[in-house]
């Protein structure tokens, strides 16, 4: 992984996910887009300058926009542990006492898609759980948890899709994020015992052991019997993410990124129609509204993310020559899929 040192900047910034993907469609989708669909995301990277690059392999446990988040959050530099970027340890911090100094992790109740050959991670708001739904679920799967030091939480502002786990396992245990997982075969993301742990624990292990208690215990849980009555899916799984302890307090003078969601949406539901009418909204929404900030004299951020890198753009006041050579020489295909 490569990445240039991070620079505290307190000004509007704009963080788009899955700008660039690894499927074989978004290519031709791109190419296939009307040249108004991106009138306003060529205007404003006319006016910026590359400040930082970050790219690495399509593997990482950690997507290009996670650690272009983070960075820009300051929970994390750039030189990071891939897969322990400590998200579940930000919003322990943010809703729970005595949050600190401690290892956390996401727990997401899911549903796993069981084919002949593997298991594939369909979208955690797939089941559509309800508040008393996750409740009972994570009361029946506590006790299996308590076993191994983890105690689970249910913080309402999270919702009932994301519970915070709270065990020094998660320390140094890198876990994949959902973003990685979604729509794929489980299996090469599962956690893998961080060889820089030499607590002599294996962490891994443990976990693969509880995964497998708690799908034999949800396969029989009367709650997914009701929700099979309802022809809804049941919850069958977990996914473990967001892992580690906070090291470094967030910034408070950093302003956070907007991060709309509608590409990465479009991409893991592979509908590619949806994906081309999602830039022609973003460029009419939250990329003119960057622009227009940037043309009132203020200066703006645009970090464009793809499955392997990201690239981040900043204001740039050129000189006179170097406008007019903008407008004579071609733009460089940020899209181009091995750039991002």
């Amino acid at each position: 992984m490569s990445a240039n040192s991070p620079t505290p900047f307190t000004g509007p910034q704009l963080l788009i996910p899955f700008a660039a993907s690894d499927a074989q469609a978004w290519l031709p989708t791109m190419k296939a887009l009307p040249a108004d669909s991106m009138r306003n995301l060529r205007q404003l990277l006319k006016g910026m300058k590359s400040v930082r690059t970050d790219v690495a392999q399509t593997q990482t446990l950690s997507p290009p926009h996670e650690r272009a988040l983070a960075q820009a959050l300051g929970i994390a530099g750039p030189d990071a542990p891939d897969g322990l970027i400590p998200w579940a340890a930000q919003d322990a911090a943010q809703h729970l006492p005595d949050a600190d100094g401690k290892a956390w992790a996401w727990i997401t109740p899911c549903h796993w898609a069981m084919g002949r050959e593997h298991a594939t991670l369909t979208d955690p708001a797939a089941p559509g759980l309800n508040e008393g739904e996750s409740r009972t679920l994570l009361a029946a799967m506590q006790p299996y948890f308590e076993g191994d030091g983890i105690t689970i939480h249910y913080v309402p502002a999270l919702g009932p899709t994301r519970w915070l786990a709270e065990g020094e396992l998660f320390r140094r245990l890198p876990t994949a994020s959902l973003d990685r997982v979604l729509g794929r075969n489980v299996d090469p993301w599962l956690p893998k015992q961080n060889k820089k742990d030499t607590s002599g624990a294996n962490t891994a292990r443990k976990m693969k052991l509880l995964q497998n208690e708690m799908q034999m215990l949800l396969y029989t849980h009367a709650l997914n019997d009701e929700r099979a009555a309802r022809r809804q899916l049941p919850v069958n799984s977990f996914w473990l993410s967001g892992t580690g302890a906070l090291t470094t307090t967030p910034i408070a003078d950093r302003a956070t990124p907007t991060v709309p969601r509608i590409l990465a949406q479009a991409v893991f539901a592979d509908d590619w129609e949806a994906y081309a009418g999602a830039w022609a909204a973003l460029d009419a929404g939250d990329i003119a509204q960057l622009l227009a900030r940037q043309q009132a004299g203020e200066v703006v951020r645009l970090t464009l993310c793809g499955e392997r890198g990201a690239q981040t753009f900043e204001t740039h006041n050129a000189g006179f020559m170097a406008k007019l050579l903008s407008l004579l020489v071609p733009q460089p295909a940020w899209f181009e899929r091995h750039q991002l």
